[in-house]
């Protein structure tokens, strides 16, 4: 008896949080309905049926809190993307994909190594697009993730939307923690906004076409501001202590010409009326300085870490040998 009455209260505990599983009945779900049926004309049912499909996924919310870019140093983020395999595997890509990253560089003037160094980072050239649902993982970040809920939710709008635009399953598209997709890993807002088609078949297949990959990586990276031929990023040295230039902005904000004034060296004549950043990293040898141009920042547009964008300009280097 004292047994069957230690099962029932186990399975009455638990009816709470079993209760919470099915987003579909909580109130703040229901208003996101609202607003997509409202907004834009989604079917109450069919939004209903796939929230209370939707799962609550606890990895997602364990790896949204600890990035590596925001974990790691320099000193260790670097070799994670700068191994010989992943350089290697790079140049095989520009090789087989030469003339889309030809024209891509002509019409939109992001070099060619650049666009395949981010499709490196991201993916290993597509070698990992990701395993986990895009719409779990959404649903679970935009509303069990309070320090990011807006802007998730947001995107579980942006992705339901480009969903119906593609004519695409929700619960078939798999990709990052964080719900980014396909070779390049677009989030939904900057799928809807930046993919092109760039093979001309009339869709945006950031999947399977490389044509319309690196047009897309291309056109994202023009779109930010990529100012053709222009530096990404030099090394500095600093003579002294900065008070505001050590921050780690990531937008240039500082003249050259200030920059030098406060004790920069920087061994290249960049125009005194240059913006620039200075950043501070800490590698294998010590602490690093660079100075951050305009190209660096649209880098950090993609991921806003100045470890991702001085990896994917590394990478890029290395893959320009």
């Amino acid at each position: 008896m004292k047994k069957i009455i230690i099962i029932l209260t186990s399975f009455v505990l638990l009816l709470p949080h079993a209760a919470q599983a099915n987003y579909a009945q909580r109130k703040d779900v229901q208003k996101f309905i609202d607003q997509m049926v409202d907004k834009h004309n989604f079917d109450r049912i069919v939004l209903n049926q796939w929230m209370a499909k939707a799962k609550k996924l606890d990895g997602v919310l364990e790896s949204i809190a600890r990035p590596a870019e925001k974990t790691l140093t320099w000193e260790r983020y670097r070799p994670i993307f700068l191994k010989e395999k992943r350089i290697k595997l790079g140049k095989e890509f520009m090789q087989k994909n030469s003339a889309l990253l030809e024209r891509a560089e002509k019409e939109t003037g992001v070099s060619k190594s650049i666009i395949t160094a981010i499709i490196g980072v991201e993916t290993y050239y597509g070698r990992h697009k990701g395993k986990t649902s895009v719409f779990d993982s959404l649903v679970t970040l935009g509303f069990d993730y309070p320090p990011r809920a807006k802007f998730f939710r947001s995107e579980l709008e942006q992705f339901l939307l480009l969903a119906r635009e593609v004519d695409i399953d929700v619960s078939s598209i798999k990709g990052s923690y964080a719900g980014a997709m396909g070779m390049p890993q677009f989030i939904s807002s900057s799928y809807r906004a930046y993919a092109v088609d760039f093979d001309g078949d009339g869709k945006r297949d950031l999947w399977d076409s490389k044509a319309d990959v690196i047009g897309s990586v291309a056109n994202y990276f023009k779109k930010h501001g990529w100012q053709r031929g222009g530096d990404v990023v030099h090394r500095a040295r600093v003579k002294h202590d900065l008070k505001d230039a050590t921050r780690n902005k990531l937008e240039p904000h500082t003249s050259i010409a200030d920059f030098r004034h406060q004790g920069v060296v920087i061994n290249k004549a960049f125009a005194d009326d240059v913006k620039a950043t200075l950043v501070t990293l800490e590698g294998k040898e010590g602490t690093e300085h660079w100075m951050g141009l305009k190209n660096f920042y649209v880098i950090t547009r993609y991921n806003h870490s100045a470890l991702y964008a001085m990896a994917v300009y590394q990478l890029s280097q290395e893959l320009e040998k």
